[in-house]
């Protein structure tokens, strides 16, 4: 399997034409600042720059990325700079609505396999819901008689609630609509970035 095909899911890649007249060491050392944070290692050989993060700090305006390569080609309307960069955390975003969806495949699976309640005959009282007589002794001293169990207390104490695969799958909508964003958001942001840092 080609994963040319699928890696666009954590790979951000995109272009920009350098300024006229720039030349690609002056463009390199205008981008080489970005690559001097904490935890960022990067080396340039020849035409292309090559970086990688290891506990990037949150203050980095790339800490999303964790490892890419930055090239200049010749296009024929001059000199383009070309980018792959890499992202663990949209690769995260992708696959944990996979895992929290299969978490809501695994309660409906085990809410099939919970027995269902007994019913109680018709007309028969539930023994949880008869009223014990209050002694005489105590009725005597005053003790306030025993109050009937409310049928609506779904929560008392034994009760046992059923499985669902809401929570799952509200988690699963969360980080669908994280990655959705990021990998809109952050591909337009390094764009701007080197952008900016080029035309400094």
């Amino acid at each position: 399997m080609n994963l040319r095909y699928i890696d666009w899911i954590w790979h951000v890649r995109g272009q920009l034409m350098l300024a006229p007249g720039q030349s690609n060491a002056q463009a390199f050392d205008r981008l080489e600042p970005l690559f001097g944070q904490a935890g960022t290692s990067h080396a340039r050989t020849g035409d292309a720059l090559t970086f990688t993060k290891t506990a990037q700090a949150a203050q980095d305006r790339m800490s999303v990325f964790d490892r890419g390569v930055l090239w200049i080609e010749s296009g024929m309307a001059g000199p383009v700079l070309r980018y792959t960069l890499v992202s663990r955390a949209l690769l995260f975003c992708f696959l944990a609505p996979l895992l929290f969806l299969a978490f809501g495949q695994l309660e409906i699976g085990l809410a099939r396999f919970e027995k269902p309640p007994v019913e109680t005959a018709k007309g028969k009282p539930d023994k949880d819901d008869t009223v014990v007589p209050l002694n005489p002794v105590d009725k005597f001293l005053g003790a306030p008689a025993p109050e009937k169990p409310k049928k609506d207390d779904k929560d008392g104490p034994g009760h046992k609630k059923k499985a669902s695969p809401t929570a799952a799958y509200v988690f699963a909508g969360i980080f669908v609509a994280l990655y959705l964003i990021g990998r809109v958001l952050e591909d337009r942001l390094v764009k701007r970035l080197f952008w900016q840092s080029l035309n400094a």
